[in-house]
């Protein structure tokens, strides 16, 4: 059993390692090979690595940062708390989590944070390209697992689809990806199908 851990973190850790090539090549950043379908990756991991992927993603994005990537790096839990504070919704969320409970809270928030509404305050971030210089080249999504169940990674994927265009785009996932189906923690059945491209097998 300890050994089977070993080869699960090792190959992890090599998979981590082959990130910042991929998202750095022309193929990747140009949609190549791709066949006509959008740059679209999940990059999948066991949710008890979420440390270890969270130190790794902050260490690359340092690296990416000093050799004058232009990218954006967004937090899905940050980003709809930063959401909800302008529209001046964080407090009553607070006070309704607090004296009615986690059910009423995702109840409460279904309208707000709809997934079209997330996947637009994603897109206002992004520079489509008024300026090469400044252009967004790709978008690494993470954070998913503080913000599930109000965020899901297809519903947010589909919804992005229309609004980032040509952008590659990675989703972190903690999870299970097969190419079609995402199970969420590895463990929740799932029918959420969803096609895209498996950033690192």
């Amino acid at each position: 059993m300890v050994e089977l851990k070993t080869k699960q973190q090792k190959r992890l850790h090599e998979r981590l390692d082959e990130i910042q090539p991929k998202i750095e090549s022309e193929d990747f950043l140009k949609n190549q090979g791709l066949g006509n379908e959008i740059g679209f990756y999940v990059f999948d991991y066991p949710p008890e690595a979420e440390l270890t992927v969270r130190e790794h993603l902050e260490y690359m994005t340092e690296r990416l940062d000093k050799r004058g990537r232009n990218f954006r790096s967004i937090n899905l839990f940050e980003a709809i708390i930063e959401l909800l504070d302008s529209r001046k919704l964080t407090e009553r969320a607070f006070k309704v989590q607090k004296e009615r409970g986690d059910d009423a809270l995702f109840n409460a928030l279904k309208g707000p944070l709809e997934q079209n509404r997330v996947a637009e305050f994603i897109a206002s971030k992004i520079d489509f390209g008024s300026c090469e210089k400044n252009k967004t080249e790709f978008i690494l999504l993470h954070g998913l697992g503080s913000a599930w169940p109000i965020i899901r990674g297809h519903g947010l994927l589909n919804a992005l689809h229309a609004k980032v265009g040509n952008v590659p785009t990675v989703l972190f996932y903690p999870g299970e990806y097969d190419g079609t189906a995402l199970k969420p923690f590895g463990r929740i059945e799932s029918n959420n199908y969803y096609r895209a491209f498996k950033l690192v097998p």
